[in-house]
């Protein structure tokens, strides 16, 4: 243990040793210019103003009516551009149905909203085949899930046969019924909710549903002066209802527009090597049971790019990654038992993981 201690040392010696020798050049302070202006021809190579003002218009119709939570609709427009699902949870009444509901409103296409209950089946969710006596033939009846985006309230109260029936439309966006492949109209996003404290009449989401939402987004109580306008804002509102003071700000055309422009957002090799080692680390952790996938490295990349041009950059920094991880990554591992019994949360060993591995320069 006193020789892996004694590393860093000789590491932060030698190191002391160059400093003069890096110092000693004047180059930066004369290519400072060039710099500038070089990163300003390179933050112009997309055109971001279109999608940074559409963001702003979301989260000014959001404000008539949610006061804070600002991680969570940042969180949520950024699923959005990334073409990604996100599961929401929190205790009841902190807005994460009406926050869902209004940023859908907020967007020009369908919506549709289910709630889970324990006698729910896959057909009340998918639909089903019905036999049409005109034609003597079975015609298939979309069930709510055919729209864009879809409501999810309450989703750990179905039973594991109607969660199942959501794995294939929530990663490859279709289903499949009577060997017919029916394909979902884009964008199709799933915004799920749950309630973490209560346990009766609730069922668990298996590992693979959970790996297939992009966040899972943790909804904490407002502060008592977001508690105080809260009041201000429900009492002066008198009998109008929230939906009716939300207008539409996207189209299904700009959202995929604006998705593809995601894609080129441009992130260095280094940061990718960055996000593989956070991954990576995950599953060498002696606090975890279950680490990431594959799949958790791909949704850093692509939730960092979108994060990235909310922002108005188009290329990706660690601090990205470093905001993004943590809604990536906590559903998708698995405390050991000791550190369960310890109170260690998910949360808490990812921010220790995103502490420990250097950040690229």
């Amino acid at each position: 243990m006193e020789e892996n201690k004694s590393q860093p040392e000789d590491l932060s010696a030698n190191q002391a040793e160059h400093t003069p020798k890096t110092e000693a050049r004047p180059a930066p302070e004369t290519t400072n210019p060039t710099t500038e202006n070089s990163s300003l021809e390179f933050t112009s190579r997309i055109d971001l103003n279109d999608l940074q003002q559409a963001v702003a218009k979301i989260k000014a119709e959001l404000g008539k009516v949610i006061v804070g939570q600002h991680n969570m609709l940042e969180m949520l427009i950024v699923s959005i551009l990334s073409d990604g699902h996100s599961l929401i949870e929190g205790v009841p009444g902190v807005a994460k149905t009406v926050t869902a509901k209004l940023l859908a409103k907020t967007l020009a296409v369908d919506f549709s909203r289910i709630q889970f209950t324990p006698d729910l089946m896959p057909s009340d969710i998918l639909g089903t085949s019905v036999f049409n006596v005109k034609t003597s033939e079975f015609e298939f009846k979309k069930g709510p899930v055919f729209s864009n985006i879809v409501l999810i309230d309450e989703i750990n109260r179905a039973p594991a046969k109607t969660q199942a029936a959501l794995f294939e439309v929530m990663e490859e966006r279709q289903i499949t019924m009577d060997g017919t492949e029916y394909k979902m109209a884009p964008p199709f996003l799933v915004f799920a909710t749950q309630n973490p404290v209560e346990q009766e009449g609730t069922y668990a989401l298996p590992e693979a549903q959970l790996d297939r939402f992009l966040f899972k987004i943790n909804v904490p109580y407002p502060s008592l002066e977001e508690e105080i306008t809260i009041l201000e804002n429900e009492h002066h509102r008198e009998n109008k209802f929230a939906l009716e003071m939300i207008e539409p700000v996207l189209t299904a055309a700009q959202i995929a527009e604006y998705q593809k422009t995601i894609k080129k957002i441009i992130i260095e090799p280094h940061l990718l090597k960055y996000i593989a080692a956070i991954t990576d680390n995950t599953r060498n952790n002696a606090n975890l049971f279950l680490g990431a996938s594959p799949r958790a490295s791909l949704a850093i990349m692509n939730a960092s790019k979108a994060m990235a041009a909310i922002n108005g950059r188009d290329f990706v920094t660690p601090d990205d990654i470093k905001k993004i991880a943590p809604a990536v990554l906590g559903h998708r591992i698995l405390l050991t038992p000791e550190r369960e019994m310890e109170g260690i949360t998910p949360d808490r060993v990812v921010q220790q993981i995103i502490e420990t591995i250097e950040i690229p320069r």
